[in-house]
């Protein structure tokens, strides 16, 4: 399975440095309050700074967490090779371009190969590459490949749906519109049907986390699909069928 390379660390300690570096951020933030025609010190602004550097040391937290650190050997040898979901993982995180945030939800699926994962780790690794300066195609695939590495499945599929507050309060103001991004590797890339189980059962019930039994199939499609799921199922449908000699899910 291709990987690339993944930053699982960027080490900044607390102490003398970080603090030198909160200092910093505050003595920019009062240039930018001035600069923007404002007074620094007067009441309303003057512990802005202070709380521009904590927001930002929470909003980025992710440079300082270890993938492995994280993961924390949560992962067990099961006998269990069918799909694996959590579904509508809220996030939050910051464009690198405007540092305005988006904001949506990760919707993380793979099938093991002979280790699963805690399922709460999913979620812990989305939140780890969302809290830094991000853009979207980037944080869809840092989850996918992580996952790849860390697990070695026969397959990951990540979706990611966003909103994005460049888009919505400044430049083009379009308030409705979402940025879907995804990531499919093995045999969710290689093979349509696992890909489109995987997108159907995204939009089956409401509930949090779904892990999929062989004898639970999806069922046939019903007057109450929703015109979202259809627009997800087509972005996969104009995907060009993969060559020949990929990994494909075996037959069970």
């Amino acid at each position: 399975m291709a990987s690339m390379h993944i930053e699982d660390r960027v080490t900044t300690v607390d102490g003398p440095a970080s603090d030198a570096r909160d200092e910093r951020i505050r003595e920019v933030v009062r240039v930018l309050l001035a600069e923007l025609g404002e007074d620094p010190s007067r009441e309303g602004l003057v512990k802005t700074p202070d709380r521009v550097a904590k927001a930002f040391r929470f909003l980025t937290s992710g440079y300082d967490q270890d993938i492995d650190e994280v993961i924390n050997d949560a992962m067990f040898t099961v006998d269990y090779n069918e799909m694996v979901i959590v579904k509508d993982i809220d996030f939050y995180s910051l464009c690198e371009h405007h540092l305005l945030p988006f904001f949506g939800r990760c919707h993380v699926a793979y099938i093991p190969s002979d280790k699963v994962i805690g399922l709460s780790k999913l979620a812990r690794l989305v939140e780890v590459f969302s809290r830094r300066l991000q853009v979207q195609e980037r944080l869809t695939n840092q989850i996918a490949e992580t996952i790849a590495a860390k697990l070695n499945p026969l397959g990951v599929a990540v979706v990611v749906e966003a909103r994005h507050l460049c888009m919505l309060m400044r430049g083009v103001e379009k308030q409705n519109s979402m940025a879907l991004t995804s990531a499919m590797r093995g045999v969710f890339r290689s093979d349509a049907r696992t890909r489109m189980e995987f997108l159907d059962l995204l939009h089956l019930g409401s509930g949090q986390e779904h892990v999929h039994a062989a004898e639970r199939r999806p069922h046939a499609a019903s007057g109450h699909g929703t015109a979202r799921a259809e627009s997800i199922r087509e972005v996969f449908d104009r995907r060009a069928t993969p060559p020949d000699g990929m990994d494909r899910r075996p037959e069970m």
